[in-house]
């Protein structure tokens, strides 16, 4: 099998558990080529990265199909009625909306400066998202110890919904986890575990299908620079969406009834191996 079909599946499932696990999917897909040696540009490059968020986009859409197929609709009522009485779903689906903002609007003014500073990846990059490991995992610990578990998705206001939503904006950073940052913010708003990650998943939807439209212009108008590799970008998006959906299920079960901590311990050992590795190399 060709090695770069080899490395996309790899990417894939990769992206696939980490986008939806809160330890970083961006940090471990700069990790994974730069300690495994890979320097295709295509397989590094931050076009395929996010077209990987296509294949996780549908394990979004398959795994929640279900709540959107009752959210759509209930947010576009709301609006008719200009009231959310009689559409339960309708206040959520604007709540989401405002939870987006933030995160587009930073998207929008500091993609492509992100992309620049961690695009060929390499010493410097390995070792920020190292730093943003351990830093996501201590506020990651801080909010599962201190959140009060009072709160369910019916308890979000639009005040806690935007904060949750700035906060996601911080995961541009690799190694901070968008899941990661804005379950800890659900969690220091008082969403019980479950809730704040299922919040998370949910407003994950719009903004990564909005990043995926911006890349995919990109793409077409040829603005990456990056040669498409169609193949290892098909097979890529396949393997994030099985992993995905696994991951989603896995994570939401899990939670019922653990703590965050074994995610905060992974992202400090990672995090030190990862510091070894630079150190060595």
């Amino acid at each position: 099998m060709d090695s770069i079909i080899v490395q996309a599946v790899i990417m894939g499932i990769v992206q696939g558990l980490t986008e939806f696990l809160p330890i970083s999917s961006s940090g471990h897909l700069i990790i994974v080529p730069y300690v495994l040696g890979w320097d295709d540009p295509f397989i590094t490059s931050l076009a395929f990265s996010v077209m990987l968020h296509l294949g996780t986009l549908a394990a979004l859409l398959a795994y929640f199909r279900a709540d959107w197929l009752r959210i759509v609709p209930a947010g576009f009522a709301a609006l008719r009625d200009r009231s959310f009485q009689g559409h339960p779903g309708g206040r959520l689906a604007w709540l989401l909306i405002a939870a987006t903002i933030p995160a587009a609007l930073a998207g929008f003014l500091l993609n492509d400066i992100v992309d620049k500073a961690f695009h060929d990846g390499g010493r410097t990059a390995a070792t920020v998202v190292a730093t943003m490991l351990v830093v996501g995992g201590v506020v990651l610990w801080l909010a599962d110890r201190l959140g009060r578990s009072n709160r369910r998705i019916e308890d979000v206001t639009f005040p806690i919904s935007i904060a949750i939503g700035a906060a996601q904006a911080l995961a541009l950073i690799p190694g901070i986890s968008r899941s990661g940052i804005s379950i800890s913010a659900g969690r220091f708003a008082g969403l019980d575990r479950e809730s704040a990650a299922r919040f998370s998943f949910l407003m994950a939807t719009p903004i990564t299908a909005g990043a995926i439209l911006f890349e995919v212009r990109k793409l077409v108008t040829g603005e990456t620079g990056v040669h498409v590799e169609l193949v290892p970008l098909i097979v890529g998006m396949l393997s994030a969406f099985v992993a995905g959906v696994f991951a989603i299920g896995v994570l939401l079960r899990y939670l019922r009834t653990h703590s965050l901590t074994i995610f905060v311990i992974y992202r400090f050992v990672l995090a030190a191996c990862v510091l070894a590795f630079v150190a060595t190399r």
